[in-house]
């Protein structure tokens, strides 16, 4: 009998330049990403939401190519939603019924007002919207891609950590790209795409680092 689990892939050639007018940072070699969760790191301004927005194909690549097999959703830093709207609105008008009722239930968990309009809310909690929204939108049987731009900005480690167990359990047929900042030197990754000295690079496997506080250190 065969599986319905589909396998999203993020493949950038090894010639793939990005950047604006001028080159902010090119693969050093084939970079293939499968299901699971990929965390891109990188020093401010070094090219981290340009890869994010040319793999959605909001940007052209200055060289090169990728390929994004899968539904491919970006959710900016800056994304927002209408001012007036409550969270339990938005749900309900963009998810799926079972994916509202998912989305419902852990807002609740995450001590989301889902009756305060969405411009009262804090920038945490704004994010913890646009997140439920991305998560909840995948569909079972379906390759679904994620980028994530700083998507844990404003939020406490309570709220990060919820997140990172729900992709860990959530993890056949969803290829998370993840942007960030990590706030602890202990946080894991088994997988990361670094951006450095004007290279991208993908870490991962036993003879790499693992936690934030060992990769930091390779960024420039």
């Amino acid at each position: 009998m065969q599986s319905n689990v589909k396998h999203p892939k993020i493949e950038l050639t090894s010639d793939l330049s990005i950047g604006y007018r001028d080159r902010l940072a090119s693969s050093d070699g084939v970079i293939e990403l499968g299901s699971g969760t990929h965390y891109l790191l990188a020093r401010n301004g070094r090219g981290k939401t340009t890869l994010l927005r040319t793999l959605a194909g909001v940007l052209k690549p200055l060289d090169g190519g990728y390929v994004c097999e899968g539904r491919c959703q970006l959710l900016s830093e800056d994304l927002a939603f209408d001012r007036e709207l409550p969270a339990k609105v938005i749900f309900k008008s963009m998810l799926p019924k079972d994916g509202c009722r998912e989305a419902l239930a852990l807002a609740e968990k995450l001590e989301l007002d889902l009756r305060k309009p969405y411009g009262k809310l804090s920038t945490g909690n704004k994010r913890k919207v646009a997140l439920l929204v991305a998560e909840f939108s995948v569909k079972e049987g379906r390759s679904d891609i994620l980028l994530l731009d700083e998507p844990f900005t404003g939020l406490d480690a309570f709220a990060r950590e919820i997140f990172q167990d729900l992709w860990a359990r959530r993890s056949e047929g969803v290829l998370r790209l993840v942007s960030c900042h990590p706030d602890f030197d202990s946080m894991e990754m088994e997988s990361s795409v670094l951006i450095s000295n004007g290279e991208i690079k993908h870490l991962r496997g036993g003879d790499v680092p693992k936690q934030w506080g060992d990769l930091k250190n390779q960024l420039n």
